[in-house]
């Protein structure tokens, strides 16, 4: 199979189609039309083997996480996806891994209501690189720079999920409960991009970023980008039932939950003349959100507290994921 026939193959013909595409899969470029008053939010992330997933990990899991980390992405500037465009690098024509990796693009893309409009196929070691593409309108883009003194800390969903399930999935983290392990291992394997929520927070939300690297760090990129400072409440962070009953010590669920990264959780800051508008917004949509703490003035500095008392993370190697 040469890479003209792989690509209408598996990807062409699935395609979900949008009318703002005029010319998509298929030309040396695509052609697509951005709507009046709307900016035009782009984002690129990619996944290695060995690095963002496991050698075992199926391709469907592949193709899910690869465009799911690409819509929290724009979720986190409160843009609605619109297009992807996709190089996928594999060793080889793999036509069993392609049927899985590309019936999962086309349920995603049909759910999302977003199209590949185009991309690459290259031989070599698995890798997938998604530049995802979204809309904002113009006076609404959710940023990292606009926290005040002040401002209410929220995050969506819970934390530490997907990094116990990393866990789990390496060997180094043990339990008797199958049904927490199935929930932490999917919550890895398949986030869920909060799209949703990043519509909703626009003109309500003061900053906003999603948890990749982790909470502690992700959190200090706002404060570092806003010149502010940070309180966080640890026994507010929200931990699922599965993760409480898998990680039998809280404080290690703490750790999870404030350092482990991968949730693509919405971490954002509210001003306090927001703060009602926005939960009775999340609540109208049953989108789950937790205020975990506060952005102080003291710049650049991170105070955790457990029952109003300082507080350190238990066991905790490192305050977020970093690449090098």
């Amino acid at each position: 199979m040469n890479e003209f026939s792989l690509i209408n193959k598996y990807f062409a013909e699935s395609s979900f189609v949008r009318k703002d595409v005029i010319i998509g899969i298929g030309d040396d470029a695509a052609i697509t039309q951005v709507p009046q008053n709307q900016s035009l939010a782009t984002t690129t992330d990619t996944l290695l083997k060995g690095v963002h997933f496991l050698a075992n990990t199926s391709p469907q899991d592949i193709a899910h996480k690869a465009i799911a980390v690409n819509l929290s992405d724009l979720a986190a500037m409160g843009a609605e996806p619109s297009w992807l465009s996709l190089s996928l690098t594999m060793p080889d024509a793999d036509e069993v891994w392609l049927q899985g990796f590309s019936e999962k693009v086309a349920e995603l893309t049909e759910y999302f209501s977003v199209q590949l409009i185009g991309g690459d196929t290259v031989k070599g070691p698995l890798s997938i690189t998604i530049t995802a593409q979204g809309f904002v309108p113009q006076d609404s883009v959710l940023t990292r720079d606009g926290a005040k003194n002040g401002d209410w800390i929220f995050v969506t969903g819970t934390l530490g999920d997907a990094g116990a399930g990393l866990d789990i999935l390496r060997n180094k983290l043990t339990g008797d409960d199958a049904s927490a392990s199935d929930y932490l291992v999917a919550r890895h394997r398949r986030p869920t991009p909060r799209v949703l929520a990043g519509t909703v927070l626009r003109r309500l939300a003061s900053a906003c970023i999603d948890v990749s690297d982790g909470l502690l760090q992700d959190v200090m990129h706002i404060a570092k980008a806003s010149g502010t400072g940070v309180i966080l409440h640890v026994d507010r962070l929200p931990i699922s039932d599965a993760l409480r009953s898998y990680v039998k010590d809280l404080h290690q669920a703490f750790g999870y939950a404030a350092s482990a990264g991968d949730d693509y959780e919405l971490l954002f800051t509210v001003p306090e003349e927001h703060r009602n508008t926005v939960q009775t917004a999340l609540d109208s949509y049953s989108i789950m959100h937790t205020c975990i703490g506060q952005m102080t003035g003291a710049i650049g500095k991170l105070d955790l507290k457990l029952n109003e008392k300082p507080y350190t993370l238990y066991d905790c190697e490192r305050v977020g994921y970093s690449h090098f």
